[in-house]
């Protein structure tokens, strides 16, 4: 039985949220059951884990948060609506989001919004641009450019008449239109759309020889087949999910999941090269300058087979990171038997002008990876949508497996420094101990941030409690081991013997005294008390 604490004061409205200890680098008995505790901060290895703080939107909630790595909420964003998926902190420390809209033509297509907000610490929303109709709506990602541009993703209506006038087989327009995906860079000065590029200029097709597409697609590995379909012929064709920009080169890399490829295409070009085959630093207009992951597409996966399944996240790794100018993307592993998710990091052939390697009748390079994380058992990571990846600076990796809402960092061999569940759903953050439904708590993905990172200057990021709620249980605690003491103030210690206050990284804040003790000078968070004694410990979350 572990000593009995008195609370005071101990009513909060704060969201509390369970951990796992790490007692001067060690792993400890957690803080919640081992069996009861399933949200938030379920395990943390300091002495490996990358600081910073993480930036998650629950795509089921209109709110966007800000955690510390003890999964310590540091700042939040509420929204007018849903997440469209995409949110990022930018360097000016503007909130990059975007939000769903309603729209008659496509509002079932998977990763809907149609608005984009730039919004201030405070929740201000500083600029707002809607890019939703029935002839075009922005889905899935937006980024921001070093420009200060926006640069996002969305579909545009296509008929069945101007498909097929395309050349697109009948046969595969189940659905009577195609949503033939396009790219749009939006100057947040003058709203004006200032360069695009559109998948529709850049097609070949070999089903009517009658159309100025007509052509072979293993003969054009550069443009894209139109009549390639992946399992059913949906509207939604290309179901782009994620942008990555490469400002050395001036390159934009495209993560297209029906696909199951990443393209790369030239940012340099004007919008009528764009719309070309010439032109642009590469010489290329806006044809493929690289395309990875799935040679079958276009008919040349004799040489090198699929390697990428329905993935997320395409980026280059940033400069100065282990792995600087190698790509990484989440490899959801959809139809990949068995079923199970990894992160790939590979090396592109590219020489240093930007320019890609492709042999005579081969597929694009390369035919190997050159790091992986696989889970142990591979199938104990999995999601068959959504989800990311992130190259940290001590050289982790920060994934978000995003069905199930669950973080982790892990070390270059695979090792899990770091894990964190997602607590909030639909209806707000959950209790701990909630056993959730499936998807319930889905993340699209998410980042982690460099406590120097130039968005934060100058910001507070005090830890203001937990995300998810503990209950409040009766004034007096019998057994921590189950049920956390939440503080507010004051601490009336019963047990005779001296016991002490330390943090999660294992530095000592306080020796409590038999009697009334003053906790109000220490930061809101989660402490672990001790008596000295290794099997007697209990949690402690002093809240404001």
């Amino acid at each position: 039985m572990f000593h009995k604490l008195e609370r005071g004061a101990c009513t909060t409205g704060l969201l509390l949220l369970g951990l796992i200890i790490i007692l001067a680098g060690n792993p400890v008995h957690n803080l919640y059951a081992t069996q009861s505790r399933t949200l938030g901060l379920i395990f943390r290895d300091s002495s490996a884990n990358a600081e910073g703080y993480t930036l998650f939107a629950p795509m089921n909630y209109n709110v966007t948060y800000l955690i510390d790595n003890n999964g310590m909420l540091v700042h939040s964003w509420p929204g007018s609506g849903l997440p469209g998926m995409a949110v990022y902190l930018c360097e000016d420390g503007l909130l990059l989001r975007t939000v769903q809209t309603s729209n008659p033509v496509f509002g079932n297509g998977g990763g809907i919004g149609g608005k984009i907000e730039l919004v201030d610490w405070d929740g201000n929303v500083v600029w707002s641009y809607i890019y939703s109709n029935t002839q075009h709506c922005q889905h899935h990602d937006a980024i921001r450019l070093p420009n200060g541009n926006v640069l996002l993703i969305a579909w545009e209506y296509k008929s069945r008449n101007e498909a097929v006038a395309a050349g697109r087989d009948p046969n595969l327009l189940i659905y009577n239109s195609l949503w033939p995906d396009h790219l749009i860079e939006i100057d947040p000065r003058s709203d004006s759309i200032v360069w695009e590029w559109h998948v529709w200029d850049h097609l070949v097709q070999d089903y009517d020889s009658t159309k100025s597409n007509y052509g072979d697609p293993r003969q054009h590995p550069e443009l894209i087949d139109l009549n390639f379909v992946s399992g059913l012929a949906v509207s939604d064709w290309n179901h782009s999910n994620g942008l990555a920009y490469n400002p050395e080169l001036d390159q934009i890399a495209v993560s297209v999941r029906q696909f199951s490829e990443v393209w790369v295409i030239d940012h340099s070009t004007t919008r009528e090269q764009a719309a070309s085959h010439t032109g642009g630093r590469y010489g290329r207009g806006g044809d493929l300058l690289y395309r990875w992951g799935n040679p079958r597409v276009y008919r040349r996966d004799h040489t090198i087979g699929q390697t990428l399944f329905g993935q997320h996240d395409i980026q280059w790794i940033e400069p100065g990171l282990p792995g600087s100018g190698e790509m990484l993307v989440f490899n959801n592993g959809y139809g990949r038997t068995p079923w199970f998710s990894t992160v790939d990091q590979f090396v592109p052939p590219v020489d240093s002008p930007g320019f890609y390697h492709l042999g005579p009748d081969s597929a694009y390079g390369p035919a190997e990876l050159s790091w992986q994380f696989i889970g142990s058992p591979p199938e104990s990571v999995y999601s068959s949508l959504i989800s990311g990846c992130q190259r940290l600076a001590n050289g982790n990796t920060l994934i978000c497996v995003g069905l199930s809402g669950v973080f982790y960092e892990v070390t270059p061999e695979g090792r899990i420094v770091w894990k964190y569940v997602n607590p909030v759903t639909r209806y707000g953050p959950q209790h701990q101990g909630d056993v959730l439904q499936p998807a319930a708590n889905s993340v699209f993905k998410i980042r982690r941030y460099p406590p120097d990172y130039p968005g934060l200057a100058g910001r507070q990021l005090n830890p203001v409690g937990p995300i998810e709620i503990y209950p409040q249980g009766t004034e007096e605690v019998d057994e921590l081991r189950t049920q956390p003491a939440v503080i507010r103030g004051v601490l009336n210690y019963l047990a005779p013997d001296p016991a002490y206050l330390f943090d999660i990284a294992g530095r000592l804040h306080m020796k409590l005294k038999t009697g009334i003790n003053d906790v109000s000078h220490l930061p809101a968070g989660v402490y672990f008390l001790t008596t000295g004694i290794k099997s007697r410990r209990g949690m402690v979350v002093i809240s404001r």
